[in-house]
């Protein structure tokens, strides 16, 4: 495309982008390059296109860059950086024992966490990856447990994460990849001195995706 048909296509799209080189927006999932298996998947889960989040996010996401995607709910933003994250982990060494995640994503309430977790796994199954749901209202033992068998992706409320790190459960000496949805909402709940725990555990080199949730006033 040129100039003019990015700035066409992205208008058509409803989205603004600012920062330095943001990457071209893709049109289809077969613009980005993704594996037979993970297109199978979203085949599978009867995507049909991509959203206008979607089209901005996935090529900034898999070029390595780091994002503050601005989006309402139902806009796809969870497979915006659940797809560019499994291509992520297996693009890393296997993880050995006693290590993992390379993926971490954090959610303000149980019930978001959840509904990440149930997405991610769509996806991750075709691939080999596990998935770990952490949160409260769910035995701290099993979770434990799971998490020490080993996963690629954790999906995790922050309070609930700091208390498994300090029971040993994991280690974010392999993550790389670190996503916080409801950012905005995660810090008027009070979470930052957790959400600082925590990134301040992940190795410096990672790559950081913020989602605000967009509201109609």
């Amino acid at each position: 495309m040129t100039e003019q048909d990015v700035s066409e296509y992205r208008k058509s799209l409803a989205t603004r982008v600012s920062g330095f080189d943001v990457p071209r927006p893709v049109k289809t999932f077969e613009d980005c390059g993704f594996s037979v298996e993970m297109m199978k998947a979203i085949s599978g889960q009867a995507y049909e296109k991509t959203t206008s989040i979607q089209c901005q996010a996935f090529p900034i996401v898999l070029s390595g860059r780091d994002i503050i995607g601005i989006a309402k709910t139902g806009s796809g933003k969870t497979a915006a950086f659940v797809l560019p994250m499994i291509v992520h982990i297996m693009d890393q060494p296997e993880l050995e024992k006693e290590e993992g995640p390379i993926g971490v994503i954090c959610a303000p309430t149980r019930e978001l966490a959840h509904q990440i977790y149930l997405e991610a796994k769509k996806f991750s199954k075709s691939n080999g990856i596990r998935v770990s749901a952490v949160y409260g209202g769910m035995s701290k033992l099993e979770q434990f447990k799971e998490l020490k068998a080993g996963c690629e992706i954790v999906v995790a409320t922050p309070g609930r994460l700091i208390d498994l790190l300090k029971m040993k459960a994991l280690t974010m000496s392999r993550a790389t990849y670190l996503v916080l949805d409801e950012a905005d909402r995660m810090f008027d709940l009070g979470f930052e001195p957790q959400i600082r725990s925590i990134v301040g555990l992940i190795m410096p080199d990672r790559q950081t995706l913020l989602f605000i949730l967009f509201v109609l006033t």
